[in-house]
């Protein structure tokens, strides 16, 4: 009885190179960027020792960029936050360092804790503050680059979350 495995279908793969994506120099697809974004996360020897904070407004530190995109550190301490925003044409990668921000859209409201990623993409309505005692770090990838944020007031956001949903059905 003769059975086919599936190197004798397939080929050896290491005899087919041209098979073989070569790594690249920088992310650019969405997952690439949050892979990014998990891998300076865990490297604390990256960030740690920049972080600084500020009373008067949110510190914030350009920690990398590459082509199409940069990655931004911020730290928040009780009470600071962003006010109601988008990101213009970039997409974005938040992911949580330190402590717990509060992220506030037009669904609603989410904690997000130390690990705790969000992905969006460009015309996305929030508001992320820290509501808790406590102080937090976070690291922002933008794709492109971050060139502008336009702020909203509650009913813009209400306004154009509807309008997301009128066109996502």
């Amino acid at each position: 009885m003769n059975s086919d495995s599936d190197l004798q279908i397939a080929g050896d793969i290491l005899e087919v190179p041209h098979l073989l994506q070569k790594p690249r120099p920088h992310p650019a697809t969405v997952a690439e960027f949050v892979g990014l974004a998990r891998s300076l996360a865990a490297d604390r020897a990256q960030w740690a020792r920049l972080v600084r904070y500020d009373a008067t407004t949110r510190w914030y530190h350009r920690l990398r960029t590459g082509p199409g995109y940069e990655v931004w550190l911020l730290s928040w301490l009780p009470g600071q936050g962003t006010g109601l925003h988008d990101h213009g044409r970039s997409s974005g990668v938040l992911t949580v360092l330190e402590g717990t921000l509060t992220e506030r859209t037009g669904r609603g409201t989410r904690a997000l804790r130390a690990g705790a990623q969000r992905v969006f993409a460009p015309g996305y309505v929030h508001e992320v503050v820290n509501d808790t005692l406590e102080p937090a770090v976070s690291l922002h990838v933008y794709f492109p680059g971050l060139t502008e944020m336009p702020m909203h007031d509650g009913h813009t956001a209400h306004t154009a979350h509807a309008a997301h949903c009128a066109t996502a059905t």
